[in-house]
């Protein structure tokens, strides 16, 4: 028996398949992934890391949203230029003088993957589940803005008072806890997409994490394409749907999502022809690429925060002036420039500066002096007293590079003990949700581009937390900056939040994205979008 790990048996395994393709007798090369594909309008899409489900509802990573957008659609859909809210299983809109009421009114034509009709009392059905406790949701609290639908969530008060009711089946009535400028472009998230209730409850409880009705040969969508299989960290292959509403736009006949938790091994994939899009570039290839394959290399503007999660109920890292010591003692400079070098930016505070206008005043800077003078403080000089901590990271040649900078800056600057540990991102994730680890690397994608999206996530009871952190002024000033409507007023109690939030330091921003990727100059509609989104229907390939 191999005792290699599963992610270097993957990258084996892709590594034979393009050897194959090199060697098979009589293998053109027109007859290669991006080429065949072209032809056939087959996109072959790098994901990155398998995803951990399809469930929507229990969605947490970047590359979920990659997949589930082309399976289901929610209300509203998005411009692929800009982003803007434009029609999706919505037809239109109305909007309350007092900005807390929106009426949809639904398709006529709407239709899931088995012929069903999409009703409003599917959306309705669809947030019940979502914020039902026992699911778990770890973005339930996306939810919060319906009126009352926190105190269902936490068993306060029953659904019927909740802010989503259908009067008849193609209308959808939202009334909202406060104004949100940005309520139609959140639609966009998994946690609102609808799900088709009927396939859920044919295979058990439709609130058990554990119901395997998101499967190949069970998952009823209403998006653009259908499921038709997934091979298990290899491949999730989708196809066009003839049930979708605007079906005659959607000039992709599939999609094919390829899994390879390497980013060198995806790299040689693409070159080899089996992608025409990746998730990634390793930094070392990027100056290769800007000489002599400028016209494959894409650095586009990401809305994304790079960071380490501190387990603040863990000893010694429930001490404030440990955590903003650790904080202190990173050089995000050397790990842009020298690392990176795909045009990220340091960052000394978790929100990406210049968000809806929003820049955070206060700051977590590099400064070894600073937090060796904290350690000393803490009682631990030197880092004398303080046992090795550990660093979970899901495994990537590029996190356990950035993770042994950092790992040698602690030893170097504080005299810290760091233990690297890796996991699959499905190991991590467990971690994650169960607590247990000290140090843990993790990403922030903004889910709409506000502020709110950044700093909600630091709520005491935000599924989203992990950190054990908890903080009533945090949150008095997020509860109020939410509820007033004064744009410098507004400014000004996130200011308060973000430096209440770096002062506790339960994080250590490390650097604020660009995504750094390679795409074939085949694929048309892949435009550069702050939430790297691409609405599917809108892509196509050209010979």
């Amino acid at each position: 028996m191999s005792h290699l790990p599963a992610r270097s048996l993957r990258a084996l395994a892709a590594l034979g398949l393009l050897a194959a393709l090199a060697l098979a007798p009589g293998c053109a090369r027109r007859d290669r992934p991006v080429e065949s594909g072209n032809r056939d309008q087959i996109l072959h899409r790098g994901l990155g890391h398998d995803l951990a489900g399809l469930d929507p509802h229990l969605a947490t990573q970047a590359g979920d949203y990659d997949v589930l957008s082309a399976l289901l659609e929610g209300l509203v859909a998005e411009d692929p230029v800009d982003l803007h809210p434009v029609p999706g299983v919505a037809e239109r809109w109305e909007i309350s003088a007092d900005q807390l009421t929106y009426t949809f009114t639904l398709r006529a034509n709407a239709r899931w993957s088995n012929g069903d009709p999409v009703t409003a009392t599917d959306f309705v059905q669809s947030w019940r589940r979502m914020l039902t406790p026992s699911l778990g949701a770890d973005n339930a609290q996306l939810l919060f803005l319906l009126q009352g639908a926190q105190a269902f969530h936490q068993g306060q008060a029953s659904f019927a008072q909740v802010g989503v009711v259908a009067p008849d089946a193609h209308t959808l009535r939202v009334t909202l806890e406060h104004p949100a400028p940005y309520f139609l472009a959140m639609l966009n998230h998994p946690a609102w997409f609808p799900v088709h209730l009927p396939t859920i409850q044919r295979y058990g409880d439709v609130a058990d994490r554990a119901n395997p009705w998101a499967e190949p040969g069970r998952f009823v969508g209403n998006g653009p394409f259908n499921l038709v299989s997934w091979r298990s960290g290899q491949e999730i292959v989708v196809t066009k749907s003839t049930t979708y509403w605007d079906a005659a736009q959607v000039r992709l006949q599939g999609i094919h999502f390829h899994a390879i938790d390497s980013v060198d091994a995806e790299e040689r994939a693409f070159r080899a022809g089996q992608l025409h899009v990746t998730s990634a570039l390793p930094p070392d290839k990027i100056a290769t690429y800007r000489r002599d394959n400028p016209q494959f290399l894409r650095i586009d503007p990401l809305l994304a925060t790079y960071f380490y999660r501190l387990n603040v109920t863990q000893p010694f890292l429930n001490d404030a002036r440990v955590r903003r010591a650790l904080a202190l003692a990173v050089d995000r400079e050397a790990l842009v420039a020298k690392i990176l070098r795909g045009g990220q930016r340091p960052a000394y505070a978790f929100t990406p500066p210049g968000t809806a206008g929003y820049t955070s005043a206060a700051a977590l800077p590099t400064d070894f002096t600073g937090a060796r003078r904290l350690l000393t403080e803490a009682g631990y000089p030197g880092g004398r007293g303080l046992p090795p901590f550990e660093l979970l990271f899901n495994s990537s040649e590029t996190h356990r590079v950035i993770a042994e900078a950092i790992q040698e800056m602690w030893r170097r600057e504080l005299g810290i003990e760091v233990r690297l540990v890796n996991q699959e991102l499905k190991g991590t994730l467990e971690a994650r949700r169960a607590g247990h680890f000290q140090i843990l690397r993790s990403v922030w994608n903004g889910d709409y581009v506000d502020p709110s999206s950044f700093l909600d996530i630091w709520r005491t009871g935000s599924g989203n937390n992990y950190t054990g952190w908890s903080s009533p002024a945090y949150d008095s000033l997020l509860f109020e900056a939410a509820r007033t409507t004064d744009a410098a007023r507004r400014d000004g109690l996130f200011q308060q939040a973000e430096a209440l939030l770096l002062e506790d330091a339960p994080l250590i921003p490390i650097y604020h994205y660009t995504h750094v990727f390679l795409l074939q100059p085949s694929v048309q509609g892949w435009y550069p979008t702050l939430l790297d989104h691409h609405p599917y229907k809108q892509v196509w390939l050209q010979l």
